[in-house]
This record gives structure tokens, C-alpha cells and sequence, in this order.
């Protein structure tokens, strides 16, 4: 009983000692002095880059179109804001930090985010849903296979039913803004499963380890996003998808939140973090607006607006943790 006692004690010294730790880390930039709800930089990660190309649409590609709209936004926030720091993960079409695998790049883009001191993390992407399969049943054709081995070999023929297979384009387009979860445990968000229309990093960054909640460090640092980062990623993801539905987008649900390897970065950067798509790249309509100036001013519009309205709230100290 003892033994159990001093175990139980020293892994809860180790849990305070790593979430520590992790707190200076995470806040190791900040100035002397400086407001804990003052937003002082902002880290802007343009999806995909270089080597890998993202989603691909008709004439235009993932890492293409998130770099331009990323641009953009961090010239209109520092044009508006000229005291906030604008980080970005890249600034042209290379893997963040110019690494040569997307683990690497991933990992880099969460490095940077917690070395500039961020106090707010946006990654820019585009989704895409694949073509739907169609198939038809058009008769039967007689097929000849043979069974057995040696002497019993013999030849068999039976009907074998064909099928007439095509694809179409497939409808899905709207915007998504995804949060970390941590245990999705929030009512206001909605869960959704690995399997739907997502493309993003998830099968480009199947490497990558997931947080273990049995590790102390990790289940120390998915405390800290919990207790002091969930709750303000999730205002401004809905500030933005809010937004998205004025202007007339389709809507997919709201916010959503995921906790798998293709958002891992929201989790590892130590700050509210959200992962916006701003449109459907698969779908052609789509592919056109958000590489057109008007449909990437509208999104740059309402990614300032919701991150203005945002400001105030985290100044005015309006948005805590539950």
C-alpha cells in the first residue's frame, strides 16, 4: 500500500513538474510585464508546400491556394493591427523550414509556432472529396478457372456476373473549420469520424504519433490545451464559420472538432489553434472562387473580421476556460 501510495505521489510531482515545464515553454516569449490576454503574434500556416502539393483541383493546387490566402490575411491583419507580429510557416511554395520529409515539416511548423511565442495559431487549407463510384449490373459472361491439385485437377465453368463501373463529380463543398479535441467532450461541438470527406495532411502524415494519454508529458500537455486553449479555439473557429454563413457559403456543420494525425500541429503548437478549409478544390466552382481575388478577399474578409471580433473578447477577457 505504501509502494502504491509513493507511486501515485511521485507521478503526480512528475505531471506538475512536465505541465510546468510546458507552461514556460509555451510562454517563453512573452514580455515582461505584458497582459496575459494581449495578442501579440500570430502564426499563419499555409497547408502543404513544396514536394507536397495538398489536394488538387482542375487547374490550381492545395499548397498554391493556401499560400496566396495566407498572404493575404496576414497583410490585412498587420495592415489593421501594425503592432501584431505575423509569423507564417512559409512564404513561398516549399515545405515549411525547407525540410525534406512532411514529418519533419510538420514538426517544424509546430516548432516555430512555440518559439515565436504565438499567441494565435491559423493554418489555411482547401478540401477535396473524391469522385463518387457508380456501377451497373449489364449481364453475365461465362468464365473457365480450374479447382484442385494433380490428378484432380479439372477445369470448371460458371457465370460470372459483369458490371459496368464510372465515376462523377463528386458534390460536397461548403467550408470547415476544425479545433483539436482533446476528449471531445464538448456539446457544442460536433464529433465527426476519421472516414468523411477530409483530405487535408491525414494521409500524408500517417507517421506522425498521436498524443498518448498514458504518457505523463503528453497527458500534461493535453491538459494545458484543454484547460487553457480549448475553449478559445473553439470561439474563434465559430466567429469564422459564423462568418463563412453570412457571406452566403455553405455550411457543413459548424465547427468540428478531430484529435488524428492530420491536424496533429493544432495540439503540438501551445496556443489556441484552429485549421480553416476554405473551399472545396475538388468541386469546380468552387476551385474557381477561391483562386479568384473576389473569393479570396470575401475569405480574408471574414478570417479578419472573426479574428477582430476575437480580439476584443480575449482583451476584454469575455472568452475563458469552463
Amino acid at each position: 500500500m505504501k509502494f502504491r501510495m509513493m507511486k501515485k505521489t511521485l507521478l503526480i510531482l512528475f505531471l506538475f513538474s512536465s505541465t510546468s515545464i510546458l507552461f514556460s515553454f509555451t510562454n517563453e516569449n512573452y514580455e515582461e510585464g505584458k497582459p496575459r490576454n494581449t495578442i501579440k503574434t500570430i502564426v499563419i500556416d499555409p497547408g502543404h508546400g513544396g514536394f507536397d502539393s495538398g489536394a488538387k483541383g482542375s487547374f490550381s493546387t492545395e499548397s498554391q491556394v493556401s499560400l496566396a490566402v495566407s498572404l493575404k490575411l496576414g497583410a490585412a491583419i498587420q495592415k489593421e493591427f501594425p503592432d501584431i507580429k505575423i509569423v507564417y510557416t512559409r512564404t513561398t511554395d516549399i515545405m515549411p523550414g525547407n525540410k525534406t520529409s512532411l514529418k519533419e515539416g510538420l514538426r517544424y511548423r509546430a516548432a516555430l509556432a512555440n518559439s515565436s511565442g504565438g499567441d494565435l495559431f491559423i493554418a489555411v487549407h482547401c478540401n477535396s472529396a473524391r469522385d463518387i463510384r457508380h456501377q451497373e449490373f449489364v449481364g453475365y459472361k461465362m468464365a473457365t478457372y480450374y479447382v484442385g491439385k494433380g490428378k484432380k485437377k479439372k477445369k470448371v465453368t460458371r457465370k460470372v456476373r459483369q458490371y459496368h463501373y464510372w465515376y462523377t463529380p463528386n458534390p460536397a463543398k461548403g467550408t470547415e473549420t476544425y479545433i483539436w479535441a482533446v476528449g471531445k467532450h464538448d456539446a457544442k461541438v460536433s464529433s465527426i469520424s476519421q472516414n468523411n470527406d477530409y483530405y487535408g495532411e491525414i494521409d500524408s502524415t500517417s507517421n506522425i504519433t498521436l498524443p498518448d494519454p498514458s504518457d505523463p508529458a503528453e497527458k500534461a500537455r493535453m491538459l494545458i490545451y484543454e484547460q487553457n486553449y480549448f475553449r478559445k479555439s473553439l470561439t474563434f473557429a465559430d466567429l469564422i464559420e459564423k462568418g463563412f454563413l453570412n457571406q452566403g457559403r455553405v455550411d457543413r456543420g459548424g465547427v468540428k472538432q478531430r484529435n488524428d494525425k492530420g491536424i496533429w500541429v493544432l495540439q503540438a503548437a501551445g496556443m489556441p489553434s484552429v485549421l480553416v478549409e476554405i473551399g472545396f478544390i475538388s468541386d469546380k466552382g468552387e476551385e474557381e472562387y477561391i483562386n479568384s481575388d473576389k473569393g479570396q478577399d470575401e475569405i480574408v474578409s471574414n478570417l479578419l473580421n472573426a479574428f477582430r471580433i476575437y480580439k476584443q473578447k480575449i482583451e476584454s477577457k469575455t472568452v475563458g476556460t469552463p
